[in-house]
């Protein structure tokens, strides 16, 4: 089997990626993944049986882009950065200053209200992309994390008092937010887009499983007596997750 990664545009979605496979089969397939949309062709197909394929895709992927304006692949939306470009990160604006060097790995660090990232020169592609987007998630994370955990120490002492062994901000797609049995809390940078109400939400919650570790009757009692109309966090959160990315 072999692959490769390009980029295409859809009206409600915007730039995504599609993963093109070149496997044994007879026909073409199309799916959604958890990272691209993917095309799944013959081993052995010719240049027209490859055209049609490609017609039939796009056509495909313009009638899922139009279900729910594009929602159903927001999780895959990708964003493409330039120097001078501006990040809204809540009521943070940061400015964007890109720089190639010749070195192995790529920087990132923030100074007022610029990101400055260093990239390996001649970086192009889903991998300059993927790591933009990976060092903006850092040093963002730095950036706010001293004013999150102390709003998780101040909501924790307000309505919970338990122990609390560390806050912690890192990109994660699959969820906003967990709580360890050791007492770690962990919030998603995804979630740093969201109102203020929604982030509040969000560390209620995981600071709710210090008390109960599931998510029984009981355990929804607690957040609710948190926050009484939690609901409409929990509902902006499912309207607006396809804004809360880099």
């Amino acid at each position: 089997m072999t692959s490769k990664i390009i980029y295409i545009e859809l009206p409600n979605t915007g730039r995504i990626p599609v993963k093109l496979v070149r496997e044994a089969r007879r026909d073409a397939r199309a799916s959604v993944g958890k990272k691209h949309l993917i095309l799944r062709r013959p081993r052995r197909s010719t240049a027209k049986q490859d055209r049609a394929s490609w017609e039939w895709f796009m056509e495909w992927g313009r009638k899922v882009d139009a279900k729910n304006q594009g929602k159903q692949l927001a999780h895959l939306r990708q964003r493409h950065y330039e120097a001078g470009q501006q990040l809204k990160v809540g009521e943070r604006t940061y400015y964007l200053d890109l720089q190639e060097a010749d070195r192995k790995t790529a920087a990132g660090k923030i100074a007022g209200h610029t990101i400055y990232l260093t990239l390996p020169t001649g970086l192009t592609g889903p991998l300059r992309d993927k790591t933009i987007k990976t060092l903006l998630s850092r040093c963002v994370a730095a950036d706010f994390l001293p004013a999150i955990t102390q709003r998780v120490h101040q909501l924790n002492r307000q309505h919970f008092k338990q122990s609390i062994k560390e806050v912690r901000l890192k990109y994660n797609h699959s969820s906003w937010g967990s709580c360890s049995s050791t007492g770690n809390i962990n919030l998603s940078t995804r979630l740093l887009f969201a109102p203020a109400g929604v982030i509040d939400y969000v560390i209620i919650h995981e600071l709710a499983h210090r008390l109960e570790f599931n998510h029984s009757p009981r355990f929804w009692h607690i957040v609710q007596q948190a926050m009484p109309h939690y609901q409409e966090k929990e509902a902006w959160l499912k309207r607006h997750y396809d804004q809360c990315d880099f």
